[in-house]
């Protein structure tokens, strides 16, 4: 007999807000977290703006000294999780931390890291090279680093499935959970990927945005105006138990985990399939895995980066797994506000989901303003909506053709 699954802790570090009480209300208003960087010199780049998390300062969560060795993707992971430990009220101290795991997604991990430590190299030769590279480098070391600080010595690993990580991460500790091998997983996923080189590299695939003039405006999903993504970084994390353990422990909880799905398109290294196959395959397993029928499912948090094909390929899987029941859906994409996280954005949205259904709000799609004649479905255009929400759903997909689907239930 398989485990009932709940969420019972979230925490958050976004470009909307650090913790969930600012972050939920700046998402349900329809706040926009992107800017101009800061991070770096961009003023000779085609793309001049990202939704960088603001005002985090790593020592309210950890030890100076321990974070000046780590990257700045692992020390949102760290502050994200004593946010969600504390949000949980969960006492380690209290439970069988043989059996609490932690799996987390991040597509790129320490790549600040990386070019800082390849400058000192071209600068001063081998030898300047610091001996904390490697172990602040490897995108492991997000989840390795949550495990020391709480001596959690459950199952513990790292999914690498570009954009799709983190949801990959959650269905994963979903999965462990179900089938009895733990009784707690700490999962989501981080990233902090605005740096000169990924940027460029980006910028290099014609993959962003260069609304440059209105940095605000330019994650536009299912908008007929969109050119590309924004780049943004953060970290998301979710607490889940069985439910036989967060009843024992009278925890409040959030919502149950009903479904998880997973694909891949076979097609091609950046663009979707054409037909949406792998995107809709993703979420029919979903669906069977939750035992729903579609026309159960009151809201997606839709993968809707705002790339012209993405979006447009994303409502044509939408369709394909929904049929009629797709026109009555709400269906809005958060990365009009958060930008895209890469591997953590699959982290953020299942919190979004979470959220919208333990409020009944489901947060809008911003900067909608010219709708696309091949994207014809309820986008919750600009501002949120106050209603019942009883299933969500959320999508990401990765290049490599990675697709996952999580379901989340009111409980």
């Amino acid at each position: 007999m398989s485990n009932r699954v709940v969420v019972t802790g979230l925490g958050i570090i976004s470009p909307v807000g650090i913790g969930i009480e600012t972050f939920w209300a700046n998402i349900t208003a329809g706040k926009s977290g992107v800017g101009a960087i800061t991070r770096f010199d961009a003023s000779a780049y085609d793309t001049r703006f990202a939704a960088e998390v603001k005002d985090f300062e790593p020592t309210r969560f950890m030890d100076k000294k321990e974070a000046r060795r780590m990257d700045r993707f692992t020390q949102f992971a760290l502050a994200a999780t004593s946010m969600a430990l504390e949000d949980a009220n969960l006492n380690l101290e209290e439970v069988d931390r043989d059996r609490v795991g932690v799996i987390l997604g991040s597509g790129i991990g320490g790549i600040e890291t990386l070019e800082e430590q390849h400058r000192v190299l071209l600068k001063r030769g081998p030898g300047r090279v610091s001996p904390f590279f490697i172990p602040m480098m490897i995108a492991n070391m997000g989840a390795g680093q949550i495990a020391i600080t709480h001596q959690l010595r459950g199952c513990n690993l790292t999914v690498t499935s570009a954009c799709a990580s983190s949801s990959h991460a959650v269905g994963d500790a979903f999965r462990l959970l179900q089938w009895g091998y733990a009784d707690v997983m700490i999962t989501g996923g981080s990233e902090a990927p605005i740096t000169p080189l990924a940027v460029a590299g980006f910028s290099a695939m014609k993959a962003l945005s260069t609304r440059n003039e209105q940095p605000e405006k330019a994650s536009r999903p299912f908008d007929a105006g969109r050119d590309g993504f924004v780049i943004g970084e953060g970290a998301a994390i979710l607490v889940l138990e069985t439910l036989e353990h967060a009843r024992r422990r009278n925890a409040r909880i959030y919502a149950e985990v009903a479904g998880y799905g997973t694909s891949c398109d076979a097609y091609h290294i950046t663009a979707p399939d054409p037909e949406g196959s792998g995107a809709s395959l993703s979420m029919e397993l979903a669906l069977k895995d939750a035992g729903l029928p579609p026309e159960k499912v009151d809201y997606i948090n839709a993968h809707g980066t705002s790339t012209p094909l993405g979006d447009r390929l994303e409502t044509v899987a939408i369709k394909r797994v929904f049929g009629e029941h797709a026109y009555r859906l709400a269906v809005s994409s958060t990365k009009s506000m958060t930008g895209h996280l890469l591997g953590a954005a699959g982290g953020l949205e299942a919190v979004v989901c979470v959220l919208a259904l333990y409020h009944g709000i489901i947060p809008p799609t911003i900067n909608y303003e010219e709708p696309d004649p091949e994207c014809d479905l309820d986008y919750v255009p600009n501002q949120a909506r106050r209603v019942p929400v009883e299933v969500a759903l959320s999508n990401s997909f990765g290049f490599g053709g990675h697709n996952a689907t999580l379901i989340f239930r009111k409980f």
